[in-house]
């Protein structure tokens, strides 16, 4: 008998088989790389939490006047011994396991959260040692010592473990492959977030879009072929892309394939979801972080710090640049733009000027060349307006440089939505003023994944919104290392 499939409803009907009947017990491939992720990070504490205790005892039997030190129950007199190990990492571990520290990607990463579990840890052996075991001897010292060496060696431990994975994934030798499902457009924001956000963690080897019938009829042969890939997962981008979703879910959990959702067509927010059932019904609570100004501070220095040695480092640069404006063309060295910035407030953008000085009036007559669909942004290949030496600028970027002043100012930041001029906010959408919700930025995931290749302002809002639901310090790092590579290779450049 055929293995169940999903059909289109003008298919021919699945078999009467039960679908919860598998042929062979088995792990589907995403679930049993889950449990050796977990498992391995089990050993990699059970080690370090090991060396904490016995060098935290060790060093406490070799200092003579730590021994006179009041003492109280936990450990038996001869610490060396393997066995008085099992209650401390059975209760700590059990205690990190109970916070999430043991799931996936960002659970595993709270290393906030890894400092409280192992204090609570902590607390918890010293309680029960002093009302359950008055046999068991260890002294305050070594409980202290202990808590900071457990600290001190998981935490370390972790970070390098990560950094490790990270290393790994960029080499494609631990990523795990995926499949996407959804419409194009759907299927460009994810592709973004999985490849740029998410450090190359998903490897996506193919994407379909069920809408279109043709794929539908093939997708019992697709199935095939993603099962023989080794697909542990599939990402459904655009759910109503999927006709028939219950026999869609079968058809992948008769294979073992994880299912992952991602609500990109919801427009909700990502960042802190917590999942529960209220009457049978799915709830996503999105809450605000403890401290709401702490990321804005936190990218302020960051800004202010990498801008002020930029521009101290091109300042040879700025004066080659300024000589080239003024030989090529008439007219002012830097050009003063009044955009769009945080709030909707007005400012006054810096560059160098790459254009004729009448270039406003000009633009007039060319809109009707505009290569921006929906008319929000203006964007021309060939622009007569443009100098020469404002060509070469616009090909790497070099026009923006000054922008830094901007930064210096607190009127952008190094990363962020770009501030557009008001000719393109009158053609906003109502919501299209949410990007005016953070500072801008000199460049972006926009501008990383696409630059004027972009040719919908729909698609380049989608990654701007991308960008502000899943801030971190470390994504604006990579957007700043990618823009370097996107502007020495001046791909979409004009």
């Amino acid at each position: 008998m055929p293995d169940p499939v999903y059909h289109s409803k003008q298919s021919t009907p699945p078999p009467k088989r039960d679908l919860r009947a598998p042929r062979s017990f088995h792990f589907g491939r995403g679930t049993g790389v889950g449990i050796f992720r977990s498992l391995a990070f089990v050993l990699l504490d059970t080690i370090l939490l090991s060396l904490s205790w016995i060098a935290a005892t060790g060093i406490v039997e070799r200092v003579d006047w730590l021994q006179s030190v009041e003492s109280f129950s936990l450990l038996t007199s001869t610490p060396g011994r393997p066995a008085f190990l099992w209650p401390i990492l059975v209760i700590t571990q059990a205690t990190l396991a109970s916070a999430g520290l043991y799931d996936e990607r960002e659970s595993r990463r709270q290393f906030a959260r890894l400092l409280k579990s192992l204090t609570l840890a902590q607390a918890i052996l010293i309680l029960m040692a002093f009302l359950y075991e008055p046999g068991l001897i260890v002294s305050r010292s070594t409980f202290v010592l202990a808590w900071l060496f457990s600290i001190l060696f998981v935490v370390s431990g972790r970070l390098l473990a990560e950094t490790t994975i990270t290393m790994l994934r960029q080499t494609g030798t631990v990523s795990r492959p995926i499949y996407l499902v959804g419409t194009l457009r759907d299927r460009l924001i994810a592709h973004i977030a999985l490849k740029l956000i998410s450090n190359k963690e998903f490897k996506i080897i193919g994407q379909l879009d069920l809408t279109e019938q043709s794929n539908r009829a093939r997708w019992p042969q697709i199935l095939n072929e993603i099962a023989e890939q080794g697909v542990g997962e599939i990402f459904v981008c655009s759910w109503q892309s999927v006709e028939d979703p219950i026999a869609f879910y079968w058809s992948l959990k008769s294979r073992g394939i994880h299912l992952r959702i991602l609500p990109i067509g919801l427009e909700v927010p990502h960042q802190s979801p917590k999942i529960e059932m209220i009457g049978g019904l799915l709830s996503i609570q999105f809450q605000p972080p403890a401290l709401v100004g702490g990321d804005f501070w936190t990218k302020r220095i960051f800004d202010l710090v990498v801008s002020s040695l930029v521009l101290l480092l091109s300042a040879p640069l700025f004066l080659t640049i300024a000589l080239l404006i003024k030989l090529d063309s008439p007219g002012p060295i830097f050009y003063r733009q009044t955009r769009v910035g945080l709030r909707g407030r007005h400012i006054k953008v810096w560059k160098f000027r790459t254009m004729v000085i009448n270039a406003e009036q000009l633009m007039k007559e060319l809109e009707a060349k505009n290569e921006i669909k929906g008319g929000v942004l203006f964007k021309m290949k060939d622009d007569p307006r443009i100098t020469k030496v404002g060509k070469f600028l616009r090909r790497y970027s070099l026009d923006e440089i000054p922008q830094l002043i901007n930064v210096l100012f607190g009127q952008m930041s190094l990363v962020g939505p770009r501030p557009l001029p008001l000719r393109d906010v009158e053609g906003f959408a109502p919501h299209h003023h949410f990007r005016h919700n953070v500072m801008p930025g000199i460049t972006g995931l926009w501008q990383v994944r696409g630059r004027s290749d972009i040719t919908d302002f729909d698609d380049a809002f989608k990654l701007d919104m991308l960008y502000i639901q899943n801030w971190s310090l470390a994504l604006d790092f990579q957007i700043l290392i990618k823009t370097v590579q996107v502007v020495l290779g001046s791909k979409g450049a004009y």
